[in-house]
């Protein structure tokens, strides 16, 4: 798009395009923007990109970082380019852990409105434990979480203005991904999460699957992810002589297919932000089985209505609950019915306008 004095512009920060829920939301919001007329500019720190976003891009990863003189030269660069481009606002959907870091970009290198997105659960991968430094950083500038359970938390521990905007999703580029392929295999349950951390406990899921009665009835685990804990699950699975059973897919580029495929998904982890796992399996008609962690799995299951919500970290109650799903057809089939239509709600188009209302831009421009 070319730039216009009359067009609103907003910048999109992030720490790269590729791999989890918040540079989904990044790269998604991206394309929302650009297609109602707004002028978006994405700013990323590392070069890493895999998902489809719209707008121009600064990618501050192709500089070198390797000293504190590299890292110092990149806020300078990125002040520059704030100054020159005039933002009416900046939206920044990064991890920030790194106290001088953030001081320096909100007081430095942000010259215009900012708000921060929470993606988390665990507050503290965006604002700072000690509420001091969260205000010394932060103060005057505005906060979206991703869930009201983390609204909830920002506000008792920070007293700070915070307001709730869900997750988007791409409905109808979901639709055409889940038929894009047809997987080779059948007949079986999934989980999907990267395996750089222990977030996801698929080690619990797999204690599940192995305790349950759904291998007897030859119900596979699909587990699609990568990372550095892969080995350690193949190991537990070949301890459990699961290994016919429980099947590893990778990483893949698009799971959508494995979803719509699948009998249903299951969320087995200790907390979240805003699972869009949970979100993209419905709306391929696949219901889901989580635990109640925080934050966001009951705010999108309605138990027994669109999948099951199970006490939080009880495995035995988790492992019922993948039974009850196999063995209850008609609860099951109630479920998958209500799947797709209980997620419409978190449309691009709804939720960008919810954004919208937020950023206070007319609907016209």
């Amino acid at each position: 798009m070319s730039e216009s004095k009359n067009t609103f512009k907003i910048a999109l920060v992030g720490d790269c395009l590729a791999g989890g829920g918040a540079e989904k939301l990044h790269a998604t919001l991206s394309i929302f923007f650009d297609n109602i007329g707004l002028y978006v500019h994405n700013i990323i720190f590392l070069d890493e990109i895999s998902y489809s976003y719209s707008g121009k891009l600064l990618n501050l990863g192709l500089l070198k970082s390797n000293t504190i003189y590299d890292k110092l030269k990149r806020i300078y660069v990125l002040r520059t380019f704030f100054k020159q481009h005039e933002f009416d606002c900046i939206i920044d959907f990064r991890y920030r852990v790194n106290f001088i870091n953030e001081f320096l970009i909100s007081r430095y290198a942000y010259n215009s409105r900012a708000i921060y997105t929470v993606h988390s659960g665990i507050t503290s991968f965006y604002i700072p434990k000690n509420k001091h430094l969260a205000r010394l950083i932060y103060s005057g500038h505005e906060f979206v979480a991703v869930s009201i359970g983390i609204e909830k938390v920002i506000k008792e521990q920070y007293n700070i203005p915070v307001t709730t905007i869900h997750n988007p999703i791409e409905i109808a580029k979901i639709k055409v991904l889940s038929t894009a392929l047809v997987p080779d295999e059948s007949n079986y349950i999934l989980a999907v999460g990267r395996m750089n951390d222990k977030v996801k406990q698929f080690d619990k899921l797999i204690e599940a699957y192995h305790q349950s009665s759904l291998s007897q009835k030859n119900i596979k685990l699909i587990i699609i992810g990568s990372g550095q804990y892969l080995e350690e699950l193949k190991y537990l699975v070949n301890q459990k002589q699961l290994t016919n059973d429980v099947i590893f897919k990778g990483y893949q580029q698009n799971p959508h297919a494995y979803q719509k495929k699948g009998l249903f998904t299951v969320v087995s982890s200790s907390n979240e932000g805003f699972p869009n796992v949970i979100i993209e399996s419905m709306l391929v008609g696949t219901p889901v089985v989580s635990f109640d962690c925080f934050s966001g799995p009951n705010e999108i299951i309605i138990d027994g209505f669109n999948g099951l919500l199970v006490e939080n970290q009880n495995i035995v109650k988790l492992t019922q609950a993948m039974n009850k799903m196999v063995n209850d057809i008609e609860l099951y089939e109630y479920c998958k019915s209500n799947a797709a239509k209980s997620v419409d709600r978190f449309s691009s188009y709804t939720i960008g306008s919810q954004w919208m209302d937020f950023l206070k831009i007319k609907k016209h421009e």
